[in-house]
């Protein structure tokens, strides 16, 4: 068997093909890696069928062409290759079930001594994983070869032929069958995953819609700047699978917002951003290469990841290059890769796939070529390149280490936090117990002894006990407890707490209660336990800030659909009103308290839609909450 390369640029081919010596072949097949448009691959096959109408031909668009030790962009490489005892079969699907199109090929074109498939696919519609499962359904122990057609990084729309039929989804495939031909393979990876887990949030099919919380679009704009979906390709997404990572690229932007990509990702995968490690991409030799002298090929075709020739560019012939001194070697850049490996086949991004043929078991290579070709400019942008890659290492390095340790942090203080809610949650059940065995032998020994001064304080410490184990209590029960709305005269409501406080006003600043309303019923729609938090805080707010002898005055106020509820005492102006409902903050420290019943208060009045207005002067303060109808 050989290989003949030809370049077509300019509408001229570059080399004459002499189809006269091709029409004397018996077992012909043509690739055609086109660089150009639709109508240009249209041409050159058309060209083909006619002047070598037995040829078996298949083609695709590509994102750049090899041709030997040449790497190019926008031109079209045409691989013809002879075989003496090898046929060639060809079949094209376009069913829009990617897994029946895979069958269905291989059904059409495996025979009893198939040794290879080599198969190209659109990149739009096509995914690649499905396809490749369809094969394998069929037979999983025949090699595949190929990839997923590319359009120059615009991933607008990708062309795949077989004969002189072009399709736009769907996919073409050969096999070579033989009982003489040898073929191996090899990978080249170079893609490491780097920062932090992200979970795919929703995904249907191969097309990606959201990520971490964000628009798939969005996340890479996030992380990479930029929204030009050829950079997305050179940052793949990494899943692991069976302790192996394998990278996913985006092919396809939709408007919405959507990527699309080449292979399966499902709901739920745990996934990082690749990056191209370039010192293991320029360092790491070929398997094949290192025991070429058993593994002997006549013609080696590579099918790579556009990625690469993006990221590495000239580097790129360092991987191609002792390929094409051993053989004749042609191929395209991909948007994706077929591979076959542990009896299976499966679609691979970001690498370089190669398998080499040959129809002659005695041919002998002696020497094995160098994998280290490398010129003093490609040397310098190659050490520039393994720099920067490290810099990402470390980086990516640090921030994980930092990230664990964050981690263990984390979940130190979530401990800390589970074990204080719990204590507190004990320490309120168990408060409320002894608080009211106190309460009541109070009431006992008043009825048997009469009112004494030791007990009256004893009372009011006991109802300012009270008042901060209902605070807590709530603050406890709050997110585990559905909190009823009842039907409340607030008039009555707000009498009965300010009775329950009237000792306590008394006993610690010698003021009294001037209750007023203008109304004799006032019906509102609210929990009693939230109501009774703005309430009970307000009043001993005001108790606790009043001057001493001073009255408290608490007025409920309806006008039309308008309720209010104010407390004003006499006391210092407050100082910072706008931070008075912040969580622990005092503007006098000398008192007693946490400075969290104002801040509860909040947190209710803007569950409940109540409004607050805090009014503050050398002569009063006033906080003032307006129930339903106010504005």
């Amino acid at each position: 068997m050989r290989t003949y390369n030809y370049t077509f640029q300019n509408n001229l081919f570059k080399d004459e093909i002499d189809y006269a010596f091709f029409k004397r072949q018996k077992n012909i097949l043509i690739q055609v890696f086109c660089g150009n448009d639709e109508s240009t691959l249209q041409f050159i096959i058309d060209t083909l069928s006619r002047n070598l109408p037995h040829a078996i031909c298949i083609g695709t668009t590509t994102d750049g062409e090899i041709k030997n030790t040449k790497v190019s962009t926008l031109k079209t490489i045409i691989a013809i290759s002879t075989f003496e005892n090898t046929t060639v079969k060809t079949s094209i699907k376009n069913h829009g079930d990617s897994f029946k199109n895979g069958y269905e090929i291989a059904q059409d074109i495996v025979t009893p001594n198939t040794k290879l498939i080599i198969t190209f696919t659109d990149s739009t519609y096509t995914n690649g994983e499905k396809y490749l499962a369809g094969i394998n359904s069929f037979n999983s122990s025949i090699m595949v070869a190929g990839g997923m057609a590319g359009d120059n990084g615009k991933f607008l729309r990708t062309f795949i032929s077989s004969g002189t039929e072009i399709i736009d989804h769907g996919a073409v495939a050969i096999s070579l069958n033989s009982d003489i031909l040898q073929v191996q393979n090899d990978i080249k990876h170079g893609w490491s995953p780097i920062g932090i887990e992200h979970t795919i949030d929703r995904i249907e099919g191969n097309r990606i819609y959201e990520i971490s919380g964000m628009r798939a679009i969005d996340f890479y704009k996030k992380y990479l700047g930029s929204g030009n979906l050829a950079t997305f390709t050179e940052f793949p997404l990494m899943v692991e699978r069976n302790g192996i990572s394998i990278a996913r690229a985006t092919v396809t932007k939709y408007p919405d917002g959507s990527l699309g990509c080449a292979g399966g990702l499902y709901q739920g995968d745990k996934v990082k951003i690749g990056f191209a490690d370039a010192e293991r991409i320029i360092n790491t030799p070929f398997e094949y290469l290192e025991n070429i002298e058993s593994k002997p090929a006549e013609t080696f075709f590579i099918y790579s990841c556009m990625a690469r020739r993006r990221y590495m560019q000239s580097l790129t012939r360092i991987e191609i290059e002792p390929f094409a001194s051993v053989a004749t070697t042609s191929g395209f850049f991909t948007y994706a890769e077929f591979f076959h490996a542990d009896n299976k086949n499966e679609l691979t991004n970001e690498t370089i796939t190669v398998v080499g043929l040959s129809e002659n078991p005695d041919l002998n290579i002696q020497q094995a070529p160098s994998n280290n070709m490398v010129s003093s400019q490609d040397l310098a942008y190659s050490r520039s390149i393994q720099a920067l890659t490290s810099l990402i290492q470390q980086s990516a390095k640090d921030q994980n280490e930092q990230a664990k340790a964050l981690e263990k942090q984390i979940a130190y203080s979530e401990h800390l936090l589970k074990n204080q809610k719990l204590f507190l949650r004990h320490s309120v059940h168990e408060t409320n117990t002894p608080l009211s065995v106190i309460v009541s032998n109070i009431d006992l020994h008043e009825m048997e002894y009469g009112k004494s001064t030791y007990l009256e304080n004893i009372e009011v410490a006991v109802k300012n006990i009270f008042s901060i184990y209902d605070d807590l209590s709530y603050l406890v029960k709050k997110d585990q407890v559905e909190y009823k709305v009842y039907t409340i005269d607030l008039i009555d409501f707000v009498r009965n707490r300010v009775d329950f406080f009237e000792s306590v006003a008394i006993t610690m600043t010698n003021s009294k209660f001037l209750f007023k309303t203008n109304s004799k019923k006032i019906l509102v729609d609210f929990s009693e336990t939230k109501l009774q938090r703005i309430i009970d805080n307000s009043i001993t707010n005001a108790i606790k800030y009043t001057f001493k002898g001073d009255p408290i005055k608490v007025d409920i106020i309806q006008n039309n659909e308008c309720v209010k509820f104010i407390v004003t005492s006499h006391s210092r102006k407050i100082q910072n009103p706008e931070k008075i409902f912040d969580e622990y903050y005092r503007e006098e420290h000398s008192k007693d308290g946490f400075g969290l019943g104002l801040n509860l208060v909040k947190r209710i009045c803007e569950e409940e839609n109540v409004l607050i207005d805090v009014k503050s002067n050398l002569e009063e303060t006033s906080f003032s909450y307006s129930f339903k109808g106010c504005k």
